[in-house]
């Protein structure tokens, strides 16, 4: 097949899946942000460079390319996957080994977990009875992680790190909440951003989950229809029988569907296509920043910032500040890096500021704002003494709009802190 032949074949600029053909032979699978221009880049002169010898090949012998459109490259990632297991074509199977691919498995438990896993893990180290489905296989594990986190926001499920809480015949109310999470149900970090339904803390039953759970099997089907007509039928009912909480959970999701905001995955599908990273092609979301502080005894005094962009960790812009004044005073600490940090205009600024810490941090936070004229929202996340968030404070709008984030962010700052001090502190020692 030659460029010249690609007109007759009318490829769209929209996402979808493509299928290179000889006669009725399927010789490869694909995906694309846009079919136009993905298809157009098997036809470049550096082709050999970019896919090898083999794509060349394949090019070549092609007579004839299919296309299939969907509404977002998180629906073509999962088409993909799906017509790949199904028609094993050659040019994809013997790309690379295929055990090296990777599988999203739904495990055969009361309350299901959901996991990436890798081929070779799942032939070797799994039993079936232990799996109760299993989906791919996903030839960009990248990919495949930022396409589970956005199924994630929409129907929340337990992964590895959640256990279940061990009196499930206790169900969680606002009353017993703080009576039950210290004596059997302990919060995954998940369940408090929203990402896990709350299997940790008794607040859903086996069959609740169950339902989410098959609700997430029928996406990564490529069932997505099918899916959209499931989740209208069940707020129809949940309406019916005035259980309106759920139906409005149910609305919420159907919206999320018809709306996938798969940005990081465009990101990603533009740095597969130049074969390069492309860290600035994160567009359109909301830029959340958090700062923490790590020392031991006043040694080795560190300060870090994290950043979350559209619910995404951006960990190419995190920064690090080896603290050079008040090395054991953490307000004076976070005072530093915030200076320090205003003093790059080429980052761009964020919507919203987080600190570990409480009034005193914030004042310290707004004071140098003030000084050097800036004007953006504050927000601190208060600790118990275990250290987990047990309440944000400071802007009331910016916690009501973006507290998942933000506590994403601080999860983020606590841990790239820790981190990063306990390695300054072992080349010491």
């Amino acid at each position: 097949m030659k460029r010249t032949d690609l007109e007759k074949f009318k490829l769209p600029d929209e996402p979808g899946v493509y299928v290179f053909k000889k006669g009725k032979k399927i010789l490869y699978i694909g995906k694309a942000t846009s079919l136009r221009d993905r298809v157009r880049s098997y036809f470049s002169s550096d082709l050999i460079k970019g896919r090898g010898e083999r794509i060349v090949g394949m090019v070549a012998e092609a007579q004839t390319i299919t296309h299939t459109k969907t509404n977002s490259i998180l629906e073509a990632l999962i088409l993909e996957a799906n017509l790949i297991k199904k028609h094993q074509p050659p040019y994809n199977v013997d790309e690379k080994d295929n055990k090296s691919f990777n599988y999203v498995v739904i495990t055969k438990e009361d309350y299901p977990r959901v996991l990436i896993v890798r081929g070779r893990e799942l032939y070797q180290n799994w039993d079936t009875k232990d799996i109760k489905k299993t989906f791919g296989p996903f030839p960009h594990g990248t990919q495949l992680q930022e396409a589970l986190k956005i199924v994630r926001k929409i129907f929340p499920f337990r992964d590895a790190k959640c256990v279940p809480c061990p009196d499930q015949n206790v169900r969680l109310t606002k009353s017993n909440m703080s009576d039950l999470r210290g004596r059997t149900c302990k919060p995954c970090f998940n369940r408090q951003i929203g990402l896990c339904p709350g299997v940790c803390t008794g607040e859903v039953s086996k069959k609740e989950y169950a339902q989410r759970v098959k609700h997430i099997s029928t996406f990564l089907s490529g069932n997505f229809m099918g899916l959209k007509r499931a989740l209208a039928r069940e707020m129809k009912v949940a309406a019916g029988a005035e259980k309106f909480e759920e139906a409005t959970q149910l609305r919420r999701q159907m919206h999320a569907l018809e709306h996938i905001r798969d940005v990081s995955l465009i990101k990603d599908e533009h740095r597969i296509a130049s074969g390069g990273p492309s860290i600035g092609l994160r567009t359109g979301g909301i830029r959340i920043e958090a700062y923490d502080v790590a020392h031991t005894s006043g040694a080795e005094t560190v300060a870090v910032m994290t950043v979350v962009d559209g619910g995404e960790t951006i960990k190419a812009a995190y920064r690090k500040f080896k603290i050079q004044t008040a090395t054991n005073d953490d307000v004076a600490s976070l005072k530093e890096a915030l200076s320090r940090r205003l003093n790059h205009p080429e980052w761009p600024l964020p919507r919203v500021f987080v600190v570990d810490g409480g009034i005193g941090q914030m004042r310290a936070v707004q004071t140098l704002l003030k000084q050097t004229g800036i004007s953006i929202p504050i927000v601190g996340v208060v600790k118990n003494q275990f250290h987990k968030p047990e309440r944000l404070i400071g802007d009331k709008g910016a916690i009501q709009a973006y507290e998942r984030d933000i506590l994403l962010a601080n999860n983020e700052a606590h841990r790239f802190a820790i981190s990063w001090h306990r390695k300054r502190r072992g080349k010491i020692y």
